[in-house]
């Protein structure tokens, strides 16, 4: 990995980052009710009694977001603990009705896993310390009334992953890469969609400074960042923030800060020293979850094809490492290129052309590939045209754009518009003999030595022809009549 030093008036410091990352489960009810999760709904429009607090009410744990959970898990190659237990965090705020938040303190379902991230050639691994399931809380809503604040219980008992790394990552390219990372697998495996935007997936951030090779500086905790952007800026802001303190004499307080996107700082929230006890203890509502091997090796069978190992499998067909991580980056794209193989084309054009032609074209128009007018059969018909030598290069551009604008097959395209390549060598050397009768000079500057007007005579003879003509046909026949 590239080694981040902050300069200063001292010398060089090392900045220490951990992530705690809260991911909200995909699943169609909440934790421990039957409430609907959708996002954007009217606020609490989706509340049950337990949401809400009601007495009496009894939570009952959703299998399918500890099956989400335990996957997940898998995923990263980390211990699956077969007995883990539900606790109680006390404290008491308006978005929170029970007064406490059911969580795992003590015994996570998901213990230590890792994940490689990758800076150029080098790869690193970043540990990962547990991933605990747990109780989202609402949302306060401050802006529907000039004197109160609204609370919107939609959010309330949605159902969190917290993926807790490990202090291993040195620098915010390592963090962003480990966000990125983090992110595609759980878009891969499908138990979290992602969406930072939407606040499904949000980060804690964590960040010390100390001289390198000293122990660990204290830490603050910049809450809730939500974009892997925004998370690279607050560790730059706060680990430059840490050294001038330090610098100046100062002492760094344990706190918890808020990062401001629109200028790019953090701001203290509140000192660690002054938060509450939590004062947590085993939910008494709730029994130990007990999984057996049956459940868990149906959660490993479900597992998809995970980015590291598709990458990997591109790789193997010739595909280049760049093309195959831009490739395995977004599921959506890697989902879309394996239907274009499962066609039957040949890998290494496929890969070029998608990340090249389609991808310019997607850009221009402004869709992502889950919208791309072009299905992956339509594309496997075109790269057939061109390496069949219907199509040359030129001309398949042409019929792509219009598959673009049309929609239509590009076998209908080309013969609706002429635009069959041409390999018929009479009609070819008769317009290469026309092409040197009307251009006179250039052929005896050519026969003099000056070999670079080869390309112009190419050039003249595929306009002639309108782009059909064969290339290699073409610039066969040239060779010939030039000699």
């Amino acid at each position: 990995m590239n080694e981040f030093r902050i300069k200063g008036a001292t010398g060089d410091w090392e900045v220490v980052i951990g992530l705690e990352v809260h991911a909200q489960v995909t699943s169609q009810a909440k934790l421990f009710s039957g409430a609907a999760t959708a996002f954007g709904a009217e606020p609490n429009t989706q509340v049950s009694l337990v949401d809400a607090a009601m007495p009496g009410m009894l939570p009952v744990p959703n299998r399918e977001c500890i099956r989400q959970a335990v996957r997940t898990g898998m995923a990263i190659d980390a211990a699956i603990n077969k007995w883990s237990r539900f606790d109680r965090k006390n404290y008491f705020y308006a978005d929170l009705p029970q007064g406490y938040q059911i969580s795992q303190l003590y015994h996570p379902l998901v213990g230590e896993g890792s994940i490689e991230i990758e800076d150029g050639d080098a790869i690193k691994t970043i540990g990962v310390e547990r991933i605990h399931v747990e109780q989202d809380a609402g949302k306060l809503m401050h802006d529907q009334h000039p004197t109160r604040s609204y609370v919107d219980l939609n959010r309330s008992g949605v159902a969190l992953m917290e993926i807790v790394s490990r202090p291993d990552m040195r620098s915010p390219a390592e963090a962003g890469a480990y966000l990125r990372k983090l992110r595609a697998i759980l878009r891969y495996v499908g138990s979290c969609d992602g969406n930072m935007e939407e606040g499904s997936m949000r980060a804690d951030v964590n960040v010390s400074v100390r001289k390198p090779g000293e122990p660990f500086g204290t830490r603050t905790e910049t809450k809730n960042v939500n974009s892997v952007r925004f998370v690279m800026a607050a560790i730059e802001h706060e680990a430059n923030r840490q050294v001038d303190v330090l610098e100046s004499g100062g002492t760094i307080v344990q706190e918890t800060r808020l990062f401001n996107p629109d200028t790019g700082t953090t701001r203290s929230m509140r000192s660690k020293e002054d938060a509450h006890d939590y004062r947590y203890f085993p939910d008494p509502d709730l029994l130990p979850l007990e999984l057996d091997d049956a459940f868990l090796e149906e959660c490993r069978a479900s597992l998809p094809e995970l980015p590291d190992a598709k990458r990997k499998r591109y790789e193997a067909l010739g595909i280049t490492a760049y093309n195959a991580g831009v490739l395995t980056a977004e599921v959506e794209t890697a989902r879309w290129f394996d239907a274009l193989l499962e066609a039957g084309v040949a890998p290494v054009p496929a890969s070029n052309w998608v990340t090249g032609e389609l991808f310019g074209a997607l850009n221009r128009i402004g869709k992502g590939i889950e919208e791309s007018p072009i299905l992956p059969g339509q594309a496997a018909e075109l790269l057939a045209l061109v390496a069949d030598g219907t199509l040359s290069g030129s001309l398949a551009k042409q019929v792509f754009e219009v598959m673009l604008e049309t929609g239509d097959a590009p076998g209908k395209i080309v013969e609706e518009r002429g635009l069959k390549q041409t390999s018929d060598t009479g009609a070819i050397e008769a317009v290469i003999a026309d092409v040197l009768a009307k251009n006179p000079n250039q052929l005896e500057q050519y026969r003099a030595g000056k070999e670079a007007l080869f390309g112009f005579f190419v050039g003249q003879t595929m306009k002639a022809m309108a782009g059909k003509a064969n290339p290699q046909v073409v610039n066969d026949l040239l060779r010939k009549a030039l000699a």
